[in-house]
């Protein structure tokens, strides 16, 4: 995996956010007070993040000890090994303070969660500037926890502010080697690789090995960041007592794009039961309008005709919703 060094300032050029692969940038943020804090214990850490709450509610994920800080479902799927919890966010820190020097403890994960809403004033001393762009910028705080592999669609920079991680990246093409499970019912919000990869099951998940044999393992400390790629899985482990993660999402594309996610479902109940031939053309018709479309799509239709076959833009992206909306309706 490629490495840069730098602080923010120098990092993050185009050469950088316009990857197409994920890529590490050591000590990106090691002059943030947050990551300084960090470095003197968990509890300087706790202490310095403390002076941000406003009593906020966030949502805590808890899970017994024997989940092994693993986020997974239940036994048969008809739910998930750990239990959503309401709580402040002052009480997410007391409990992980109280439980730094405890071991097993249960798991206690508080996910993506915006930093503008919880701790106001946290970027003005901890932030970056990604040039062209405005990104959402979450914190994800916790004990020891293991992510299952997953995707999200924006691009994403993730910067270690307190404990270690270990993220594991495997390209957008590995899909049919991660064993992705149910697509809309998840644990939060993506599809993600049944494998366990603490233990990997090889009889059940055999194609698995051929994804680790395209893995990418980027092992970060606090200060370190990581840049990934739209559409690229990554399992994340959190190593330490007390770990905080603050990362900022955004898409290239136009605010008024959708996500393709949302083709992808009306797809599986418009188009995959169709008999194959009829598949196929469909197929012929998504490459010609969507996948290899170009210049020469519609240059047979005169310019002011093209609506949807020429450029998009606000106007046409919204009327095309309303008609599409008006159809799903009826």
């Amino acid at each position: 995996m490629r490495e840069l060094s730098g602080p923010c300032a120098d990092a993050l050029g185009n050469e950088l956010l316009l990857a197409t692969e994920p890529a590490v940038v050591r000590g990106l943020v090691g002059d943030w007070p947050a990551v300084q804090a960090a470095g003197q214990s968990a509890a300087a850490a706790i202490d310095y993040l403390r002076r941000f709450d406003r009593g906020m509610q966030v949502v805590a994920q808890v899970a017994p000890p024997e989940a092994d800080g693993r986020i997974f479902y239940n036994a048969d799927f008809s739910g998930f090994n750990f239990q959503p919890q309401r709580v402040t966010f002052a009480a997410v820190l007391d409990q992980l303070q109280a439980w730094l020097d405890q071991s097993p403890t249960p798991l206690l994960y508080m996910g993506s969660t915006t930093i503008d809403t919880a701790l106001a004033g946290f970027r003005v001393q901890n932030d970056l500037a990604i040039d062209g762009h405005t990104p959402l910028a979450s914190i994800w705080i916790g004990n020891r926890s293991r992510i299952a592999a997953h995707q999200d669609l924006p691009d994403n920079i993730a910067c270690v502010v307190a404990g270690r991680r270990r993220v594991t990246l495997f390209p957008p093409d590995q899909l049919k080697n991660l064993y992705i499970g149910p697509l809309d019912f998840t644990p939060a919000g993506q599809a993600i690789s049944l494998v366990d990869f603490a233990a990997p099951d090889f009889e059940r998940f055999p194609r698995f090995a051929e994804a680790l044999q395209q893995a990418q393992v980027a092992e970060l400390e606090p200060g370190d960041a990581l840049f990934i790629p739209s559409l690229w899985w990554h399992h994340i482990e959190a190593l330490e007592a007390f770990n905080v993660l603050v990362n900022y999402w955004w898409r290239s594309s136009p605010a008024f794009m959708d996500s393709p996610m949302n083709t992808l479902m009306l797809a599986l109940m418009t188009m995959r039961d169709l008999p194959a031939e009829q598949r196929r053309h469909w197929q012929e018709i998504f490459r010609h309008y969507v996948f290899e479309a170009n210049d020469g799509t519609a240059a047979h239709i005169p310019e002011p005709a093209r609506r949807v076959l020429g450029p998009l833009d606000d106007n046409i992206a919204r009327e095309l919703r309303a008609r599409l909306l008006q159809r799903l309706n009826r």
